[in-house]
């Protein structure tokens, strides 16, 4: 997917603009639910005013954190994707007498 110098075609830039979006999406909505799931019972129920702080604090300092790992990890996917050979140019798995092929 590369053209002359090396520069990645359009398709391989739509292809990242993509998996971005969806990283930031995915990311944004995993922290949103993490936040509510702990945080949640406190912004709901009249719970004591420690435990209110607590909860969320809990939630503020656990979601970015999710967040981060989220994008991280749904871009180095990619990348490990994207660098791996295909099955086509990868070499023939040898035959092995007496079993089945584990391609079948």
């Amino acid at each position: 997917m590369t053209t002359y110098g090396g520069r990645p075609d359009q398709a391989r830039r739509d292809a990242i603009t993509v998996e971005i979006g969806y990283a930031l999406f995915s990311a944004a909505f995993a922290a949103a639910v993490l936040f509510g799931a702990v945080a949640g019972p406190a912004l709901l129920f009249d719970l004591p005013a420690t435990l209110e702080r607590v909860l969320i604090r809990l939630g503020l300092g656990i979601a970015p954190v999710l967040f981060t790992a989220r994008v991280i990890s749904v871009l180095i996917r990619f990348h490990q994707d994207t660098t791996r050979p295909h099955a086509a140019q990868q070499p023939a798995q040898p035959s092995q007498p007496g079993r089945t092929n584990p391609d079948s």
